[in-house]
C-alpha cells in the first residue's frame, strides 16, 4: 500500500512542499492524456484506502475523491489534446499534461513523478524523483493517480453522449472489444488518436476502399 515514506525523507531533509504527480491515458485510444498533481505537507496525513487508481473500482475512486482533496494541500490537474498528441507523440505530450498541472500547485520544493527516468527535456518542473510503480509506493502519486483518472473518466463520459456507439463511458476510450468493433463499424472520430495502431489501420482501410470504389468508378455517397 502506498505510504509517506518518500515524503518523510524530503520532509527530513527541509523540502517541505512535495508534489506527487501522475497521469493517464497513455494506451487510450481516444481523447486527451491527463495528468495531476498532489501537494503535501508534513502536516498531511495519509488516507488508508488510498492506492494505484487501477486497483480501485470506479465507485471507490469517485468516493476517495473527496477525500483527497480534502487532505491534501492543493491539487492541480493538466490535459494534453489529441491535436497536442498528434503533433508531440504520446511520451512528450504526456510531459505537457503533467507541467500543466504542476502549473496550477505554485510554489512546490520538490516532485515525486510515476515512471521510469524522464528524458524529455522540456520536463523541467525544479527537482524531482521518478519512483518505477509510484502510484503503489507513494501516497502523493497515488493520490494523483486517482485525481487524473477520475476526471478522465468524466471528460470520456461526457464525449460519449456527444459520439455514441463507442462505449467511452465504460471503456474510457481504451482498445477494448466493443471499442475496436465499433471503429470499425462507425469509423473514426476527431477525439480518436489517428497516430495510433488500431485507429490507423481504420484510416487506411477507409482509405484503401475510397481508392477501389474511385478506380471502379464508383461514385461515393
Amino acid at each position: 500500500m502506498p505510504s509517506l515514506n518518500h515524503e518523510k525523507r524530503l520532509w527530513a531533509d527541509g523540502l517541505l512542499r512535495v508534489v506527487g504527480v501522475d497521469e493517464v491515458g497513455m494506451a487510450a485510444l481516444a481523447g486527451p492524456v491527463v495528468a495531476a498533481a498532489c501537494l503535501v505537507t508534513p502536516d498531511t496525513r495519509l488516507i488508508r484506502k488510498v492506492n494505484d487508481s487501477k486497483v480501485l473500482t470506479r465507485l471507490q475512486r469517485e468516493e476517495l475523491l473527496g477525500a483527497i482533496r480534502g487532505r491534501v494541500v492543493k491539487v492541480g490537474i493538466g490535459a494534453a489534446s489529441v491535436a497536442e498528441i498528434h503533433r508531440l507523440n504520446i511520451y512528450h505530450a504526456s510531459h505537457v499534461a503533467m507541467l500543466r498541472a504542476l502549473r496550477q500547485i505554485g510554489e512546490y520544493d520538490w516532485v515525486l513523478v510515476d515512471g521510469r527516468r524522464i528524458l524529455d527535456p522540456a520536463f523541467a518542473p525544479g527537482k524531482h524523483t521518478e519512483i518505477v510503480r509510484g502510484d503503489a509506493k507513494s501516497f502523493s502519486i497515488a493520490s494523483a493517480s486517482i485525481v487524473a483518472k477520475v476526471t478522465r473518466d468524466r471528460l470520456m463520459a461526457r464525449l460519449a453522449a456527444k459520439y455514441p456507439g463507442y462505449g467511452w463511458e465504460h471503456n474510457c476510450g481504451y482498445p477494448t472489444i466493443d471499442h475496436r468493433k465499433a471503429l470499425r463499424e462507425l469509423g473514426v472520430t476527431p477525439f480518436h488518436r489517428q497516430d495510433f495502431g488500431t485507429v490507423r489501420v481504420m484510416l487506411s482501410a477507409d482509405q484503401m476502399t475510397l481508392e477501389l470504389e474511385e478506380a471502379a468508378g464508383v461514385s461515393p455517397s
